[in-house]
């Protein structure tokens, strides 16, 4: 098919009969589209947009089956543009510049082209700076529709050139609106609580809802009702919004953490079980709760990071499902202890003084000396041998002389970090100014 062509195709016709159910029942109208009021109820910006036909470039972003793609199809409809979907899988630089040549032509002429692209974020950073000129000039008017966050995945140059609509996951009453169009539609014989068990499963996801309504009827034996058993065994399992590789993997994670944070043991469970749950691998969750027991239990419950490690080594060792109660027990145990971030704070502060500041040499005193050479230089000459001091600790700071006196560790009194302060407070009281 030459790139010419692509402008020639039709608008967007119903659907065959023989098409999937979420298919076949996408609205045609602005009044028929379900959701997104914010974005689509009378006198808001988008639904103005549209109606004028004055489109402007857009990534719509929003998690899946809430209507990007339908409302690509709705605006294809009612634009006096010439409407292009595009290939993120199977196009690439060469086909986005023939299609954006073609465009270009069209523009002269004074006929606009709409170029809709869904799961933009599949194309890499020089597909995505080919179409820079174009939309810069107006000669396309580009709809993208993604699942992941545009500031990651879209550049920023194409970014800054567009306008982000944030797309809402369906409420309860928006998903039951729909099933219930599809039952009084197609006369499907599905009960109350098979709907609202249907609702419960479909997590704010039209299509998920729409694909199982099309499966428990294709299971119901003729002349019976689609209960809640068939709609459970038509969905396996709850539908569970979560992606390892994109936003929501490090939406949940953040709430998990932040959840043993403010010691929400509850909260914590939740959240750990979500991501278990939805295929996560159970090595990188250990991974981030030894990273919690430095970061914000550290030295006031030194046992922490034991148990974190502990857990990590029994999710190696007995593997999945059975690691998955280690894993809660280490949660568990990290939002009940007492919590200090001095850990973290402290080695900020020495990290970015190392950073920033000259590298000032190591103290004589502080150089070990094996050569001749080195003793001559008088490395080593004045250390004092901690061990042969009073209680242990020498008269002899070992920062060098330029940051002498600095401080980066401040305890908290606060579990068994109060004693570590007792004892540091005593020793920085006998070598160094306070």
């Amino acid at each position: 098919m030459s790139m010419d062509s692509l402008f020639e195709e039709p608008r967007p016709e119903k659907p065959d009969e023989n098409a999937p159910l979420a298919e076949r029942m996408r609205p045609e109208t602005l009044d028929d589209y379900v959701g997104q009021r914010h974005l689509l109820g009378p006198g808001k910006a988008l639904r103005t947009a549209i109606e004028r036909d004055r489109i402007p470039s857009m990534v719509l972003w929003g998690p899946p089956g809430v209507g990007k793609t339908t409302l690509a199809a709705i605006i294809a409809r009612l634009t006096s543009s010439t409407f292009v979907k595009f290939s993120a899988v199977l196009s690439g630089v060469k086909e986005i510049r023939e299609v954006m040549a073609t465009a270009e032509r069209h523009f002269r002429s004074g006929r606009r082209t709409i170029l809709f692209i869904d799961e933009i974020h599949r194309f890499n950073k020089a597909q995505q700076d080919a179409f820079l000129p174009y939309v810069e000039k107006g000669s396309i008017t580009l709809i993208g529709a993604t699942t992941e966050n545009p500031s990651f995945e879209v550049i920023a140059a194409l970014l800054s050139r567009v306008r982000v609509f944030v797309l809402e996951a369906l409420s309860d009453e928006d998903v039951r609106s729909l099933v219930e169009r599809a039952r009084q539609r197609f006369g499907y014989p599905i009960s109350d609580e098979g709907l609202g068990s249907l609702v419960d499963l479909a997590n704010g996801d039209a299509r998920s809802a729409l694909n199982i309504l099309e499966l428990a009827v294709g299971l119901a034996p003729e002349d019976g009702r689609i209960g809640k058993e068939l709609v459970a065994e038509a969905a396996q399992q709850r539908v569970l919004l979560y992606d390892k590789g994109g936003e929501e993997h490090y939406n949940i994670i953040s709430a998990l953490h932040k959840s043993m944070r403010n010691s929400d043991a509850d909260a914590a469970l939740y959240w750990l079980a979500r991501m278990l749950d939805a295929g996560e691998d159970p090595l990188y969750i250990a991974r981030r709760l030894v990273r919690f027991a430095s970061e914000d239990v550290g030295l006031a419950d030194p046992a922490a990071l034991a148990v974190a490690l502990a857990a990590t080594e029994a999710v190696r060792f007995i593997g999945m499902p059975e690691g998955q109660l280690a894993l809660a027990q280490c949660a568990l145990y990290l939002a009940a202890a007492p919590k200090s971030n001095s850990v973290y704070t402290a080695y900020s502060a020495a990290l970015d003084e190392a950073r920033n500041t000259r590298a000032e040499p190591v103290p004589l005193y502080l150089r070990n000396a094996p050569t001749r050479l080195m003793k001559q230089l008088r490395y080593g000459e004045g250390y004092r041998y901690a061990h042969d001091e009073e209680e242990g600790v020498s008269q002899m700071d070992c920062l060098p002389e330029q940051i002498r006196g600095q401080r980066y560790y401040v305890a908290k009194d606060v579990g068994v970090e109060s004693e570590i302060k007792r004892r540091l407070d005593e020793a920085r009281g006998r070598f160094r100014k306070t």
